[in-house]
């Protein structure tokens, strides 16, 4: 099931075409429950830090159900109230909500720290207070909840930058509302039933020519195991045929002999369905000359690394990007986004919704950005944030296995914002196994993520494990209230 994602603006906007829907009753009826179902020990206390808005208001509700179903529990609002060397068994966070601008200090900075520094379970109202709830920055310092529950939709401040590492488990709460009944959603959470119309298996009755062909273009002295690495990936997520354009020579690829090995600019003129410019490619003039000949080609492209960081230099080349038809791949990490868009790293991290729907813009391309909860903006303007991975995959060459499986699914015929957002999912999911099954998060190589990617998608392809969110959600299967 799908699961939107909503701006704050539009949040708000829901509230009100919800009209006089008692929504602070429903919230903190939710809250409480939840945080009956987290407290391990009945005979323990209760801690409600009850902020100055509606989030303060939903926590006052939260802690009136409470007490009447016989749980002792303190509200506090200021540090003073706290009750010294007491023990909690449970600490709810309401002090502040979706629409935070300004960083948390004073007295509220200090019932943070004092969250913070319980062992307890902690519990979120809406956002952890602190996190801006449109991009996930920390405001000053914020609450590190182990668990949150959010309110009519999910936000990308909790999905993305530090929101992960600060709400713990996440839960939906739609307090009985079906908000894209009230306003069309323009943004989900990344996962293959979205895309179940991109998922088809193969007939019996097929070939590697159906299976379309695709062409790496990088691998400059001292980095051809990148263009290595996107081919591997490449074959292995099911392209007929793969064409390694290297700049510098290599005659076979011991461990993948069935990577063709070419000159790259016989590689491009032999790929009849994708490409994929950038893994090892460098900054030559030579580079130069081939990022121009893939975007001057009719053929879907995944740009990146090195690709991108040409055409943030060249105007020439940015303007050839932004006149294309086929689909374009923009795949960029935060650092290489700033180059992009002539903006520090900084300016960026700040806003990962709002820069990647600025690449998608003015490139005319999907864009993905790269990083804890992954941006990907589609050219039409719908976007999503991808929730699989890991800290794991922050090491060398996890973007050239990321370009290699886009590659083989642009070649396959997957659509350019279906194989951005699956592949993107995919990688993620791939590298999440490979950290269940022991090889991570500390030392997870590159490599070690294209044979999982390769089962899961298998698996997707005939039906099984398409839905891999880890987000709960109160919403039944289709999509009422519950």
């Amino acid at each position: 099931m799908a699961q939107p994602v909503y701006l704050t603006e539009d949040i708000r906007r829901i509230e009100a075409a919800a009209g006089d829907a008692p929504l602070m009753e429903r919230a903190g009826a939710a809250a409480a429950a939840l945080a009956a179902s987290l407290l391990a020990d009945r005979a323990k206390d209760i801690l409600v830090l009850a902020g100055p808005g509606n989030n303060g208001g939903d926590a006052r509700v939260a802690a009136r159900i409470l007490r009447e179903q016989f749980h002792r529990v303190h509200v506090a609002t200021r540090p003073s109230e706290v009750p010294s060397g007491a023990r909690w068994g449970l600490v709810v966070d309401g002090l502040f909500g979706i629409g935070l601008s300004r960083p948390v200090e004073g007295e509220y900075a200090a019932l943070v720290d004092y969250a913070n520094a319980q062992r307890c379970p902690v519990l979120a109202l809406d956002v952890p207070s602190g996190i801006a709830s449109d991009t996930g920055a920390v405001l000053g310092r914020a609450v590190r909840a182990t668990h949150t529950i959010t309110f009519i939709a999910l936000k990308p401040g909790l999905l993305t930058l530090a929101g992960p590492d600060h709400c713990g488990a996440l839960r939906v709460a739609t307090l009985d509302l079906e908000p894209e009944k009230l306003l069309a959603p323009q943004a989900w959470v990344a996962e293959p039933a979205l895309f179940a119309h991109a998922l088809r298996r193969r007939p019996r009755n097929f070939h590697k020519g159906m299976a379309g062909s695709v062409a790496i273009l990088g691998g400059a002295a001292g980095m051809t195991g990148a263009a290595l690495l996107a081919g591997r990936a490449a074959l292995k997520l099911g392209a007929g045929r793969v064409y390694v354009g290297l700049l510098d020579e290599l005659p076979v690829d011991p461990g993948a002999p069935e990577l063709m090995l070419r000159h790259p600019d016989d590689a491009l003129g032999q790929a009849l369905d994708a490409v994929v410019a950038g893994p090892g490619l460098g900054r030559s003039a030579r580079a130069e000359v081939l990022v121009g000949a893939v975007l001057a080609s009719e053929l879907p492209c995944v740009l990146d690394a090195d690709a991108l960081n040409l055409i943030a230099e060249n105007p020439d080349l940015a303007a050839a990007c932004a006149r294309r038809s086929a689909d374009t791949l923009l795949t960029p990490h935060p650092a290489e986004a700033a180059r992009l868009l002539g903006a520090r790293t900084a300016d960026v991290q700040a806003d990962r919704v709002g820069a990647a729907r600025q690449l998608a813009r003015r490139f005319s391309a999907h864009a993905l950005l790269k990083g804890a909860g992954s941006v990907i903006a589609a050219r039409d303007g719908h976007w999503f944030v991808n929730t699989s991975g890991n800290p794991g995959m922050a090491s060398a060459g996890m973007g050239d296995v990321l370009s290699g499986i886009l590659g083989a699914l642009l070649a396959q015929g997957v659509p350019g914002e279906a194989a951005l957002a699956l592949g993107a999912h995919l990688h993620g999911c791939a590298a999440d196994e490979c950290v269940a099954a022991g090889a991570g998060p500390v030392g997870l190589a590159a490599s070690e993520t294209i044979e999982p990617a390769r089962r899961l998608w298998n698996r997707w392809l005939e039906g099984r494990d398409a839905s891999t969110a880890p987000i709960r959600s109160d919403r039944t299967p289709d999509g009422s209230g519950s």
